[in-house]
């Protein structure tokens, strides 16, 4: 699967229109598998089909191979529907529900705040799509049983779409010390599109093939192989100059290596801590070679040095400015917000440009108000009450830092932290092995 998402991105890059092939097969494989599989492994298809577009979300983005814009965010709201249908719901989700409806009244109070400006469709369909799409995964998901081998193997699903990424990226971009001239987040090597988007994705694969090398790799060879993926996975991401993905791959790591520590037997945690000492050899290396190709600017965005090395006032890059004025919106309209969108149409208004947030808790402060507040809470404390009685997710708190950390510096302009949020809500079981018994014979 590895070499053929690798020779995948090699067809992206060199075939005109394969982007659009590849992803009309990928959409049709998954809504054919829902539909033919048995009615107990449809669950795991409607999984398996919205882990792997969520990681190649940005990929067609970049490619020109989706629909439009938006479209993984629909699709996986498709995908999870197909499964209510199949396979029902929870009652004890129920909160999501109440969740989705406390979404409703900003599209009420936008209907008659934004101006002729902003198309109103668009600009509702762009900040809630996201929301949506976690309400309703996250309504599906909560309670759902499934083994910890399929756990596995949904975020198996996440790697190969970004594997292909990665191809595509080093055959665009083959030579990063002829782009990067400053320590600004770089298009060009991000495959031409968003660096903060790209960047969050290979975030992503950092874990999941992190995730690989402590879990499924039990030879010397597997866990090299894994090593040398995710340090070219790493490096790409490190190159984009978009620090958001990176810092919450390592917050999502640092969750995930806890967890496994802290519930492995004593036997294995010395294999672990093995493991460990070779998991930060190779970042440092990848460090060394990335501070090498990129003549140092790859240090000084870290250290929020301008290309000369001197210190930037502004470590947010205007994030922080973004989220004051959003926290403003809140007070001035503290009962139903400004409004779906309505922080562009005050940005527009007050400045001359429309400029998007950044950030998805002061969105939901200014957009919803009081009942942003109620989402919010609903958010941060269903999972922890979830978790309170089921314990065997060993990625629940890595997939809660995941989105956590991903709206923070990017909001919702993705599906993956929706998507990876309704993750930690699935009830995770141990497979039995079965036992033998001998057969008494008289």
């Amino acid at each position: 699967m590895v070499v053929l998402h690798v020779i995948m991105g090699v067809f992206i890059n060199s075939i005109p229109g394969f982007s659009k092939l590849y992803f009309t097969i990928v959409c049709a494989f998954f809504v054919f598998k829902i539909v033919i599989a048995p009615t107990k492994d449809k669950r795991i298809w409607v999984l398996f089909g919205c882990a792997y577009l969520v990681a190649a979300e940005s990929l067609f983005r970049m490619t020109g191979g989706g629909l439009f814009y938006e479209f993984s965010k629909y699709f996986v709201i498709l995908l999870v529907l197909m499964g209510m249908f199949y396979d029902g719901i929870s009652g004890k989700g129920y909160p999501y529900f109440l969740y989705l409806i406390l979404l409703v009244p900003a599209v009420l109070v936008a209907s008659t705040t934004l101006g002729y400006d902003l198309n109103f469709r668009t600009s509702i369909a762009f900040v809630l799509s996201g929301p949506v799409c976690l309400g309703i995964s996250a309504l599906y998901c909560y309670d759902k049983k499934v083994t910890e081998e399929v756990l596995l193997q949904i975020v198996t699903c996440m790697t190969y779409p970004i594997i292909t990424m990665t191809t595509h990226l080093f055959l665009y971009n083959p030579s990063v010390k002829e782009v990067l001239t400053s320590t600004g987040s770089n298009f060009v090597t991000s495959g031409g599109f968003g660096p903060n988007q790209v960047s969050t994705l290979l975030g992503l694969g950092m874990f999941a093939l992190t995730v690989r090398f402590f879990m499924k790799s039990p030879s010397l060879f597997l866990k090299g192989f894994n090593l040398f993926l995710l340090a070219a996975v790493s490096f790409r991401a490190l190159v984009t100059l978009s620090r958001g993905g990176v810092f919450g791959a390592i917050l999502t790591i640092l969750a995930f290596l806890i967890i496994f520590y802290s519930r492995s037997k004593f036997r294995n945690k010395k294999q672990i801590v093995l493991s460990l000492g070779f998991l930060i050899g190779v970042a440092v290396i990848t460090w060394a070679i990335s501070l090498n190709e990129s003549n140092g600017l790859v240090g000084n965005r870290y250290a929020n040095e301008d290309s000369r090395g001197q210190e930037k006032l502004d470590i947010s890059t205007g994030r922080l400015t973004l989220f004051v004025n959003e926290f403003e919106g809140f007070i001035l309209n503290p009962f139903l917000g400004v409004g779906a969108a309505g922080m562009k149409q005050v940005r527009l208004q007050e400045e001359g440009e429309i400029v998007a947030s950044h950030n998805e808790f002061s969105r939901l402060l200014s957009e919803h108000g009081l009942l942003g507040v109620m989402i919010l809470l609903i958010l941060l404390f269903k999972p922890l009450y979830f978790r309170s009685s089921n314990h065997n997710n060993v990625f629940f708190f890595a997939f809660l830092a995941f989105w956590f950390a991903t709206i923070n510096h990017s909001s919702m302009r993705i599906a993956a932290p929706a998507f990876v949020y309704a993750l930690a809500l699935l009830n995770v079981t141990h497979e039995k092995r079965p036992i033998h018994r001998k057969r008494l014979i008289k």
